[in-house]
């Protein structure tokens, strides 16, 4: 068999092998992409300087200084005013706070990573939904859709751009300027947020936040969970609902059966002995369902007490953020577990719930919820966690406020210089990082937090591949089988084919990831075709961003899964829908704009 025809075998095998890891998970992803580096250096397909050429890559550098400007804004207040904002126009006026929220999100993420907006977000909508008396569950998966619209509209409104513009460039063609892509990225992006508005609302359930009057209402509420023990009289019982708050005054948020999340509100459910109920009502009504021996409580009296000697205590709901340091920690090893002031009371993940006495083995993933109760003063300590962001309310404690004009004006020099191409945006990128740490906007300890090395090490690790691909012959041996397929056929509906190659890949693996393996087959396509190659590598940047239909796909859809309480299916009635009028949109305009 010939040299080439081995290591295109080669490559392909470690496609599929890296492919396979990223989809199950078994390895994390900044492991996968250093194997891929080693395994491309001990077969000898790249040399060494080849391998490692993704660390001086452009787009690494650049993907990585955002990163660190997007925490500088967040971390002075600077995005703070849309909180304001929203408080001040939206209070009790249900419709109109969707409308500012969507808009506000979509606006911000045209210049800002999206991951730290949603995260800023996530608690002004949860903390709304109590004052505007609406269900988080309805707005938070739009919340990170209008974020990965709004991406699409600048070259830096998202990691993904940054990279097809500069690799774009290292095959030969011209990359992207700051509001190229807004030529289209606009009007889709208003396409999407108001589909949104007005499909949203239908489709999305309505899930009760269990924070909601816990501590300003004018008799205090708690969380607590209860277990149905043998021989109550609630074994049997399906209108748990009704029963619960007619009888003893609680409400049900959520019931939990086998580290099974149940949301009895969708899902009719028939309540059996040991099962947990997630519930919240007053001191009085605790105690006197308990009292009725019809619940007991599930960590025993010892650990839950109801009564005045609480009531500097607040119960707080924490989730873990992309950036967290926790990320497959054991829970119990934390410095949260380790606070005696502070007691865990459970967690819950995109698919299970588990109890104190139950979650000595659970380790900690993106997006999930730690429900605990804490002393006031503790807040401050929460708050201030990158690990963590805090739900119990809106009223966050921004530190180096001060500075928030200057790093304000730190990134409106970024974005201008890189604009009118007053130098390249790598380099005005590292400038406005070493201006926010000199001026104080951030200290260095956060920048490097800020950083996401799996984010930046899977980037450079699928460069590798994209390089091995192009350099054994595998990418354009893949062109020509994606070819086959439209043999014939006009190439506007080949470029409507490879924006939805990208979109399905991208629901599979990351979306920088796509935008990387999928570039070099796009412009191969093109010359093939013996078209205008602009219209695929466009193309790319659109179809790897149309990642709608699952919550797996992408960091923020991932991030909204357990504080609104989804199910997988939620994902697909609306996302569905709107991944394809995203793709028949990009599809149609491109060749408007750039002609094939």
């Amino acid at each position: 068999m010939p040299q080439a025809d081995i290591q295109i075998i080669l490559v392909s095998f470690i496609l599929f092998t890296s492919l396979l890891l990223l989809v199950s998970g078994k390895i994390s992803v900044d492991r996968t992409a250093i194997g891929i580096m080693v395994v491309l250096s001990l077969t000898g397909i790249l040399t060494p300087g080849e391998v490692v050429s993704g660390f001086a890559n452009p787009a690494v550098l650049t993907v990585g200084a955002m990163f660190i400007l997007s925490y500088g804004l967040i971390h002075t207040g600077a995005v703070g005013f849309a909180t304001a904002l929203v408080l001040r126009l939206s209070k009790g006026r249900k419709a109109f706070a969707h409308i500012i929220i969507l808009f506000t999100v979509a606006v911000a993420s045209a210049f800002i990573n999206n991951t730290p907006v949603v995260v800023l977000f996530i608690p002004i909508v949860m903390g709304l939904s109590c004052d505007c008396d609406f269900s988080p569950s309805k707005l938070l998966i739009p919340l990170s859709y209008v974020s990965i619209l709004g991406g699409t509209c600048t070259l830096i409104g998202t990691s993904t751009n940054i990279i097809v513009s500069d690799l774009s460039a290292v095959y030969g063609f011209e990359s992207l300027s700051m509001f190229e892509l807004g030529k289209i990225g606009v009007p889709i992006a208003l396409v999407g947020v108001i589909f949104l508005l007005i499909v949203s609302p239908k489709l999305m359930p309505g899930r009760t936040a269990p924070v909601c009057e816990l501590d300003d209402a004018k008799t205090k509420k708690y969380i607590a969970e209860l277990i149905v023990p043998e021989k109550s009289s609630v074994i049997g019982k399906t209108d748990i609902i009704d029963y619960a708050f007619d009888s003893f005054g609680l409400d049900v948020v959520e019931v939990f059966r086998n580290q099974s999340i149940f949301d009895p509100a969708r899902t009719p459910l028939t309540l059996m002995q040991d099962d947990t109920l997630l519930v919240k009502g007053s001191a009085e009504d605790l105690v006197s369902a308990l009292k009725t021996r019809e619940f007991d409580l599930a960590h025993g009296e010892e650990d839950m007490v109801f009564g005045s000697g609480l009531k500097d205590d607040l119960i707080v709901e924490l989730i873990v953020t992309p950036s967290s340091a926790l990320l497959s920690e054991p829970l119990l090893s934390t410095d949260l577990n380790d606070d005696s002031d502070i007691q865990i009371i459970a967690i819950r993940s995109r698919t299970s719930y588990y109890s104190y006495r139950k979650i000595k083995s659970v380790r900690l993933e993106i997006g999930d919820i730690i429900l605990v109760r804490c002393p006031r003063h503790k807040l401050e300590k929460l708050r201030k966690s990158s690990d963590f962001m805090t739900i119990e309310d809106i009223h966050h404690t921004i530190i180096n406020k001060e500075k928030a004009g200057m790093a304000i004006g730190i990134f409106a020099v970024v974005v201008l210089a890189a604009t009118f191409g007053l130098a390249d945006i790598m380099v005005c990128s590292i400038t406005g990082v070493f201006l926010m740490t000199m001026t104080q906007c951030l200290n260095l300890k956060d920048a490097y937090r800020s950083l996401q090395p799996d984010v930046l090490l899977l980037i450079i690790g699928t460069i590798a591949l994209g390089l091995a691909m192009q350099k054994t012959g595998a990418t354009k041996l893949y062109a020509d089988f994606f070819l086959s397929a439209f043999k014939g056929m006009s190439p506007n509906y080949v470029l409507l084919g490879i924006i939805l190659l990208a979109s399905i890949c991208t629901h599979i693996l990351s979306n920088n990831a796509t935008a990387v393996l999928l570039l070099p087959i796009a412009i191969s396509t093109a010359v093939s075709l013996g078209v205008n190659p602009k219209p695929f590598i466009v193309g790319i940047c659109f179809g790897a961003s149309a990642c709608f239909a699952t919550p797996i796909g992408y960091q923020t859809n991932l991030l909204v899964y357990s504080p609104g309480g989804y199910r997988f299916s939620d994902y697909i009635k609306l996302g569905l829908p709107l991944n394809l009028l995203v793709i028949l949109c990009a599809a149609i305009f491109i060749p408007m704009v750039w002609p094939l």
